[in-house]
C-alpha cells in the first residue's frame, strides 16, 4: 500500500493509505525506507480479523474515514530524513562495553555481544573477496539501501564470523537481494524465519558442522554465519523489531544446516544444490524461509514400507495454515515443505532401491491433508478465501488431485508436484530421526546462488 501512495505522491495524486493500528510503526519505517517519511495514513482501530461488521463500520465512520479525508485535503508536515553515517565512518570509540551499549541503543545489535567492526578487521574480510567493497548486490527493502560488499564485512565481522567466511556472506547477501526469495516479506505476521542450506567442498574447508547437532548452535561456522543472517536484516535490509519486524512470536536465527555430502555420495543420491540447478560439486547456499519445525523420533523400521508412513505423517501434520500457498489466496504453488532425513534413514531407503525422487513421490502421494481442512483453513480459519477445492480445480488454477470426488474426508495433496518437497540429508550418521519444516511459501521462496571464491583461495587460507 505504501509503495503505491509513493509513486502516486511522486506524480503529483494525493493519498491516504489504510494502516492497522498495529501497524502504524511498521508504515512510519517503511516511509523513511521510501524517501517520504511524510506518507499520509489513515488509522483502522485494531483488527479487522478480529471485529465484528458493526464494530468495523464504527470504526471506519468514526476515526477512519475522517483521517482518509483530511490525508487528501491538506498537505501533510514536511519532516527530516536524517543522514546516516558514512562507509568509512568512525561511529564510536571506546570499551567493548561501550561500543556494545551504543550498538544497542542505536538497533545496530541483536540483543547478543558483537565483535566491533574496525576498519582493521573490515579489511581482512575484504580480503577474501575480488569484489570492491562499494559494489552493491542489491537494492533491499524495506529501507532501499543497497547492499554493499562493504556492508556485508561490517556485519560478519559484528556476527562473529571468520574472514574466510566472506564469500558464503556475499552468497547469501546476493540471495536475500534476489526478488524470487522476496525479502520484502520477512518481516510478516506469522514470524517465519529463514533456513540456510550448505553445498559443496567448502562445508569441509571451513569446518561447518554437518553430522550429528545439526540445526544446533555450537559450532562457529555454523552459529555465526547463521546470525550474520539475521544482522543483515536488521542493519543492510532494515528489519526492527516492533516496527519494520513485525512477527507475532518470531523465530529466533537458525544456524546453518550443511548436507552430508558424503553420506549422499555412498547412497548416489544428488545434493540439494544439485537439485537447485547446480552442478555436483559446486559451493552454493540456498535459502528459504520456513514457518516452524518438528522431529520425528525414533523412526522405526528397516524398509521404506515399514518407515514412510511416520515420517510422510510427520511432513503432512507439519503443514497448517501454510496450505493456502499451495491451493490459492496468497499465491498457487509455492508451498516447499522441507524434509531432513538423518543418514541412516537414507541409507536405509537406498538399500531398498529408493531414490530421493521416490521419497518425494511417497510424499505427494501420501502427506496429504483431508479436504474439508483444507477448505477450512482458507474460508474459516484463516479467511484466505478461494471459494472451493473443486472451484479452483474447474477454474483450471488446481489439478484434480483436489477434487477427485465430493466426500470432505477425501486426502489431498499439501503440494502440486512431488518435486515441490525438498528433501535433505544431515544429522547424526546413526540415529533414526528425521526433522520437517512447514515453509512460507513465496514469502520466502527458495532461492539458490553459487559461492564464488577468489584467486588464490587455497593460498588465502594457508595465509590465514
Amino acid at each position: 500500500m505504501l509503495r503505491a501512495s509513493e509513486a502516486c505522491e511522486r506524480a503529483g495524486f494525493p493519498t491516504s493509505s489504510l494502516v492497522c493500528e498495529g501497524f502504524l510503526g511498521q508504515a512510519a519505517a517503511t516511509s523513511v525506507g521510501l524517501g517520504m517519511p511524510n506518507l499520509p495514513v489513515a488509522m483502522i482501530p485494531g483488527h479487522p480479523g478480529a471485529q465484528s461488521v458493526a464494530e468495523l463500520r464504527a470504526n471506519v465512520h468514526n476515526v477512519t474515514a475522517p483521517q482518509v479525508i483530511e490525508n487528501l485535503l491538506l498537505q501533510p508536515a514536511s519532516r527530516e530524513i536524517l543522514a546516516e553515517p558514512g562507509a568509512r565512518e568512525i561511529v564510536f570509540g571506546g570499551t567493548f562495553e561501550e561500543v556494545n551499549a551504543h550498538f544497542y541503543e542505536r538497533e545496530w545489535s541483536d540483543g547478543l555481544p558483537i565483535v566491533p567492526p574496525t576498519l582493521e578487521k573490515i579489511e581482512t574480510f575484504l580480503s577474501f573477496t575480488d569484489r570492491v567493497p562499494e559494489e552493491s548486490l542489491g537494492i533491499l527493502l524495506p529501507e532501499n539501501r543497497a547492499a554493499t560488499i562493504w556492508a556485508v564485512a561490517v556485519n560478519g565481522v559484528m556476527a562473529g564470523c571468520r574472514p574466510e567466511y566472506m564469500p558464503i556472506l556475499v552468497a547469501l547477501v546476493e540471495a536475500m537481494a534476489d526478488p524470487v526469495y522476496g525479502v520484502e516479506h520477512s518481516g510478516n505476521t506469522p514470524g517465519a524465519d529463514t533456513l540456510i542450506i550448505l553445498n559443496g567442498p567448502i562445508i569441509k574447508d571451513l569446518n561447518f558442522n554437518y553430522t550429528q547437532g545439526v540445526l544446533r548452535d555450537g559450532f562457529m561456522a555454523n552459529t555465526s554465519v547463521g546470525r550474520f543472517w539475521r544482522l543483515a536484516l536488521r542493519n543492510i535490509a532494515g528489519f526492527l523489531p516492533h516496527k519494520t519486524d513485525k512477527g507475532t512470536f518470531g523465530n529466533s536465527f537458525r544456524v546453518v544446516l550443511a548436507e552430508n555430502e558424503d553420506a549422499l555420495a555412498r547412497i548416489g543420491w544428488p545434493p540439494h544444490s544439485v537439485d537447485m540447478g547446480f552442478a555436483a560439486g559446486d559451493n552454493v547456499v540456498t535459502i528459504s524461509r520456513q514457518t516452524s519445525g518438528a522431529v520425528m523420533a525414533s523412526v522405526t523400521g528397516s524398509t521404506p514400507e515399514e518407515m514412510m508412513p511416520y515420517i510422510a505423517d510427520g511432513v503432512g501434520k507439519q503443514t497448517g495454515w501454510e496450505i493456502v500457498f499451495t491451493v490459492g489466496s496468497l499465491s498457487i504453488g509455492t508451498l516447499r515443505p522441507v524434509l531432513v532425513l538423518s543418514p541412516i534413514l537414507a541409507e536405509t531407503l537406498a538399500r531398498a532401491g529408493w531414490s530421493k525422487d521416490d521419497v518425494k513421490r511417497y510424499l505427494f502421494e501420501h502427506a496429504r491433508m483431508a479436504a474439508w481442512r483444507v477448505e477450512a483453513f482458507t474460508e474459516k480459519w484463516a479467511d484466505f478465501r478461494i471459494g472451493s477445492l473443486e472451484r479452483q480445480v474447474n477454474l483450471g488454477r488446481l489439478p484434480q488431485d483436489f477434487h477427485t470426488s465430493d466426500d470432505p474426508n477425501r486426502l489431498v495433496p499439501i503440494v502440486l508436484k512431488p518435486d515441490d518437497f525438498i528433501v535433505l540429508v544431515a544429522g547424526d550418521p546413526l540415529r533414526t530421526n528425521a526433522y520437517t519444516f512447514g515453509h512460507n511459501g513465496y514469502l520466502g521462496f527458495p532461492t539458490a546462488k553459487r559461492i564464488k571464491l577468489p584467486e588464490g583461495w587455497a593460498d588465502r587460507m594457508r595465509q590465514e
